[in-house]
Protein backbone atom coordinates (compact mmCIF):
# COMPACT_ATOMS: atom_id res chain seq x y z
CA UNK A 1 0.00 0.00 0.00
CA UNK A 2 1.67 3.41 -1.01
CA UNK A 3 2.20 5.96 1.67
CA UNK A 4 0.05 9.07 1.41
CA UNK A 5 1.33 12.18 -0.14
CA UNK A 6 2.61 15.33 2.28
CA UNK A 7 -0.01 17.94 1.26
CA UNK A 8 -1.47 21.09 2.57
CA UNK A 9 -5.31 21.31 4.24
CA UNK A 10 -6.23 22.82 0.88
CA UNK A 11 -4.37 20.38 -1.24
CA UNK A 12 -6.72 17.83 0.61
CA UNK A 13 -9.83 19.97 -0.08
CA UNK A 14 -9.38 19.95 -3.96
CA UNK A 15 -8.66 16.53 -4.42
CA UNK A 16 -11.87 15.68 -2.30
CA UNK A 17 -13.75 18.46 -4.81
CA UNK A 18 -13.13 17.00 -7.65
CA UNK A 19 -14.20 13.39 -6.14
CA UNK A 20 -17.61 15.24 -5.42
CA UNK A 21 -17.52 16.36 -2.00
CA UNK A 22 -18.31 20.11 -1.02
CA UNK A 23 -17.27 22.15 1.59
CA UNK A 24 -19.92 22.30 4.32
CA UNK A 25 -18.54 24.56 6.72
CA UNK A 26 -15.54 26.13 8.13
CA UNK A 27 -14.10 27.14 11.59
CA UNK A 28 -10.48 28.60 12.56
CA UNK A 29 -8.97 24.67 12.49
CA UNK A 30 -10.89 22.59 10.17
CA UNK A 31 -12.70 22.46 6.88
CA UNK A 32 -15.76 20.18 6.93
CA UNK A 33 -16.64 18.03 3.90
CA UNK A 34 -20.00 16.54 2.56
CA UNK A 35 -21.16 14.80 -0.11
CA UNK A 36 -25.04 13.50 -1.00
CA UNK A 37 -25.58 9.96 -0.27
CA UNK A 38 -22.98 9.64 2.35
CA UNK A 39 -23.47 9.13 5.77
CA UNK A 40 -19.95 10.12 6.78
CA UNK A 41 -18.21 13.92 6.85
CA UNK A 42 -14.59 14.76 6.87
CA UNK A 43 -12.94 16.61 8.87
CA UNK A 44 -9.69 17.85 7.31
CA UNK A 45 -7.29 20.17 9.40
CA UNK A 46 -6.81 23.17 7.74
CA UNK A 47 -2.72 22.88 8.60
CA UNK A 48 0.07 23.86 6.11
CA UNK A 49 0.55 20.20 6.25
CA UNK A 50 -1.79 17.10 7.24
CA UNK A 51 -0.02 14.57 9.13
CA UNK A 52 -0.25 11.30 7.13
CA UNK A 53 -1.72 9.17 10.02
CA UNK A 54 -4.39 11.91 9.60
CA UNK A 55 -5.11 11.91 5.62
CA UNK A 56 -4.57 8.56 5.96
CA UNK A 57 -7.75 8.09 8.16
CA UNK A 58 -9.96 11.05 6.17
CA UNK A 59 -9.49 8.60 2.75
CA UNK A 60 -10.81 5.84 4.49
CA UNK A 61 -13.61 7.58 6.14
CA UNK A 62 -13.89 8.70 2.05
CA UNK A 63 -14.24 5.64 1.22
CA UNK A 64 -11.31 5.39 -1.25
CA UNK A 65 -8.09 3.79 -0.71
CA UNK A 66 -4.62 5.48 -1.01
CA UNK A 67 -3.91 4.47 -4.44
CA UNK A 68 -7.51 6.30 -5.86
CA UNK A 69 -6.61 9.66 -3.61
CA UNK A 70 -3.11 9.95 -5.15
CA UNK A 71 -4.96 9.25 -8.72
CA UNK A 72 -7.52 11.65 -8.46
CA UNK A 73 -4.67 14.35 -7.51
Amino acid sequence: MPSPPTMSGREVVKVFESLGWSVGRRNSAHIIMVKENETASLSIPDHKEVAKGTLRKIIQAANLTVSEFIAAR
